[in-house]
C-alpha cells in the first residue's frame, strides 16, 4: 500500500473560506448561481464552467462525466454534446439529469437536478458559430462514445472531415450535435464550514413556485 493510501484517513481540510445564510441569498437560483459563478471566475479557478454531469440509463445504471456549462438563465443550465453519445442516450431514455459545479478553491459546490430538454436549433447554431473551427471539425469526426480501433482511426476520420470542408468558409452544425438544457427542480448551494457543519441552502420548485430550504449537512 502506498504512503498516500495510508494517509487517506487523515486527509482533511478545515473549511473556513466563507458562510452562506438566507439573508445573503439572491432572490432566484439563477441569480445566486450568477453571483457565485462570477466569484469563481474572479478567483481564477480552473475552468469554472466545468460541471460533473450525472445520468442514468433506462435500467437505472448511473454514469458521470465532466462537461462544460455554456449558459444558464431562468430556464435552466445548458451544455452541448453529440446527440448519439452515451450521455444523450441516457437523457433520451430518462429525461432527467443532475450536475455539480465543484468550486473546490472556494470551498463551494452547486448541485442542479431536474428534467432535460433539447435546446432550440437556433440556440445551437448561435453557439456553434462561436466554436473554434478545429472543435467544429472534431464534432463531425468523432463517433462519440463508440469503440474505435485506435487513435489513428480518429485521426483518419478527422483528416477526411478536413478534406470534406476544406473549401467551406463555415462548417455547418452536424445533424447529430446540439444542446441540452437541465430545467431545475432543485438547486442546492453548498458552502463548506468548520467542523463539517456546512451551509446547504436549496431552491426547490413545486409546480411553478420556488421555496428555499436549509438542509442539514
Amino acid at each position: 500500500m502506498s504512503e498516500a493510501n495510508v494517509a487517506l484517513p487523515s486527509m482533511r481540510v478545515s473549511y473556513e473560506a466563507g458562510a452562506l445564510d438566507e439573508s445573503s441569498l439572491a432572490a432566484t437560483w439563477h441569480e445566486q448561481l450568477q453571483l457565485w459563478f462570477d466569484e469563481a471566475v474572479r478567483a481564477d479557478l480552473v475552468e469554472p464552467n466545468a460541471m460533473v454531469l450525472a445520468t442514468a440509463d433506462a435500467e437505472g445504471v448511473p454514469s458521470s462525466r465532466t462537461v462544460l456549462c455554456k449558459g444558464f438563465d431562468e430556464r435552466g443550465v445548458v451544455f452541448f454534446t453529440n446527440y448519439t453519445s452515451a450521455k444523450s442516450h441516457d437523457l433520451k431514455a430518462t429525461r432527467v439529469a443532475a450536475a455539480t459545479f465543484p468550486w473546490l478553491g472556494l470551498q463551494r459546490q452547486v448541485n442542479v437536478r431536474g428534467t432535460v430538454e433539447k435546446v432550440e436549433t437556433a440556440e445551437t447554431a448561435e453557439y456553434w458559430g462561436e466554436r473554434p473551427r478545429g472543435s467544429q471539425l472534431g464534432a463531425w469526426a468523432s463517433p462519440q462514445s463508440r469503440v474505435v480501433a485506435n487513435r489513428a482511426a480518429l485521426q483518419a476520420s478527422l483528416t477526411g472531415i478536413e478534406r470534406r470542408f476544406a473549401e467551406a468558409e463555415k462548417v455547418p452544425v452536424p445533424p447529430h450535435w446540439g444542446g441540452w438544457r437541465i430545467r431545475p427542480e432543485s438547486v442546492e448551494f453548498w458552502q463548506g464550514r468548520p467542523d463539517r457543519l456546512h451551509d446547504r441552502l436549496r431552491f426547490r420548485r413545486t409546480n411553478d413556485l420556488w421555496t428555499v430550504e436549509r438542509l442539514a449537512p
